[in-house]
């Protein structure tokens, strides 16, 4: 029997591409080229799964042009590039890696919580500008960490993991919203507290974003929500672009209606909207939050055990969906 066609959308480790070839023909974008979604629509010509980045779109146009495809592995968290209700109907799986990148990307976005609300980019740009030149009692004094109130938005996992940094480590008074309520048990465990969006908003010294996009979550934080903050507030978004309104919170922070804001994520990333270019109280990292060598091979590796165990006719480890058609075996015994 013949070995499945598995086209790599991305660059990714070598040593994965090697899996991978123990198990399927392999077409793999190891020179890293940005394909266009036609261009991507003719490389899976023929190919009965794909490894995705996150960015390749997956929708109705691209499944029409591909029947072959059954499988699409996301190797991130997200999977907002899919659209789930044609991947449905079209019996194409989708899936994700959960749980690998948890605690990477919760420290991650503490650290930049601590690098917004200590204003540490900014300090060196100054520094580095060679504008440092005497002690000053006010110089780039920013926001208190350790006893101040963390407000997270999104309290899955990754929220769960950035409360505990913040309860534990920094004795922090933690606060969340979220679609639903935690159990007793796991607020206990975070030391964190259940409230309204709007007393997240207007309590928080500095306020977490770690909830999925959704279109009901496109700007759920705009200029309203920046509004109801403190003026002494910071805002992190490590969680996706247009979960935040870019342009609002430029000129928020242009007006110094909010302190600060930390960005991992964008709205049409990798573009950045100008104007978060153009004020100095914002921290922006280029979608890194998961970006440890360990994690980002876990996740290469979780999307390729998605890969065998579906075509082993097991079924996805960790699925988006539930397709109305799922293959039967076409690996042997691995």
């Amino acid at each position: 029997m013949s070995k499945p066609h598995i086209l790599v959308a991305r660059k990714i480790f070598p040593e994965v591409i090697e899996r991978l070839t123990q198990h399927f023909e392999v077409y793999a974008n190891q020179d890293d080229n940005l394909w266009t979604q036609a261009e991507l629509i003719e490389r899976l010509q023929g190919k009965d799964g794909a490894l995705l980045t996150g960015t390749q779109p997956v929708n109705a146009e691209l499944l029409a042009a591909c029947p072959q495809l059954r499988i699409a592995a996301n190797m991130t968290v997200g999977y907002n590039n899919f659209d789930i209700a044609a991947m449905t109907a079209a019996g194409v799986q989708g899936t994700n890696t959960p749980d690998v990148l948890t605690e990477t990307t919760a420290d991650f976005g503490f650290a930049l919580l601590m690098a917004t609300a200590r204003r540490i980019t900014e300090s060196e740009h100054y520094l580095r500008a060679g504008q440092w030149t005497r002690w000053s009692y006010d110089m780039f004094a920013g926001c208190e960490v350790h006893g101040s109130t963390l407000g997270i938005l999104g309290m899955g996992r990754i929220g769960q993991g950035i409360a505990k940094r913040g309860a534990h480590g920094f004795g922090m008074n933690v606060i969340y919203h979220n679609r639903s309520r935690l159990s007793p048990a796991l607020e206990a465990e975070c030391k964190a507290r259940y409230v309204g969006k709007d007393e997240l908003l207007a309590q928080a010294d500095h306020l977490v974003l770690v909830l999925p996009y959704t279109p009901e979550s496109h700007h759920a934080i705009g200029a309203a929500e920046i509004a109801r903050m403190k003026p002494t507030a910071t805002l992190i978004n490590i969680a996706r672009g247009g979960i935040v309104d870019d342009a609002a919170l430029a000129q928020a922070l242009k007006d110094r209606r909010i302190a600060a804001a930390g960005l991992d994520v964008f709205e049409g990333e990798p573009a950045v909207h100008p104007a978060l270019l153009e004020v100095p109280n914002v921290v922006l990292t280029p979608h890194i939050a998961s970006a440890t060598v360990p994690t980002r091979l876990a996740m290469a590796h979780k999307a390729v055990d998605n890969l065998i165990a579906f075509f082993e006719g097991r079924g996805a480890l960790t699925p988006v969906n539930t397709p109305v058609n799922t293959p039967v075996s076409t690996l042997g015994k691995i």
